[in-house]
């Protein structure tokens, strides 16, 4: 796989995740009970917390099983948030978080397409897939706005830790290589 540090939209500038950003990782989202309300980590407590994640993603990197890239804004450089492309053979599989200030913007949506694709740039994927709680209807409309197709409801999938302790449905979205270039428009 072909990874990029660095990739440019519109109006988002995607970067590799370096260690001195963990603290604008732990200010910007990872603390914000909101934020993390539908993510599969509780609110971050510590800024130690935000290190190891920072760590975790170079480490993935480094082995080209997951590929974080931090989200920033071209304009002022402000962290809005990240995306995560974890590889899977064929498949990619996309997660993502936004700062509560940059909700409903069409951040999200923008870095989603640039992600999908580069991976639809890389020979070896023939699909990218994502999926979200069944009532996170935010990430729902990511998706669909990004080109991804609802394949149907997972059911008893995953435990969101800010949600409660038992599994819970969840959607799944995916794009495949045939689809990329007429949805990613």
């Amino acid at each position: 796989m072909q990874a990029v540090e660095r990739m440019e939209t519109e109006r988002l500038r995607l970067r590799r995740p370096a260690r001195e950003d963990a603290p604008a990782i732990f200010e910007r989202y990872a603390c914000d009970p909101a934020v993390t309300r539908y993510l599969l980590f509780r609110p971050l407590t510590r800024l130690s917390e935000a290190e190891e994640f920072v760590k975790n993603c170079i480490q993935s990197w480094e082995q080209g099983s997951a590929y974080t890239w931090l989200i920033e804004s071209r304009d002022t450089s402000r962290l809005l948030g990240a995306i995560t492309a974890r590889v899977e053979g064929h498949r990619v599989d996309l997660g993502y978080v936004l700062a509560r200030d940059s909700w409903g913007q069409g951040y999200m949506t923008e870095a989603v397409k640039a992600v999908v694709s580069w991976a639809f740039a890389q020979p070896e994927v023939y699909r990218v897939q994502a999926y979200c709680d069944l009532d996170h209807s935010a990430s729902r409309h990511v998706m669909e706005k990004a080109g991804m197709q609802r394949e149907g409801v997972l059911r008893r999938w995953v435990v969101f830790p800010n949600l409660g302790d038992f599994p819970r449905d969840c959607t799944l979205y995916s794009i495949v290589r045939s689809e990329a270039k007429e949805r990613l428009c």
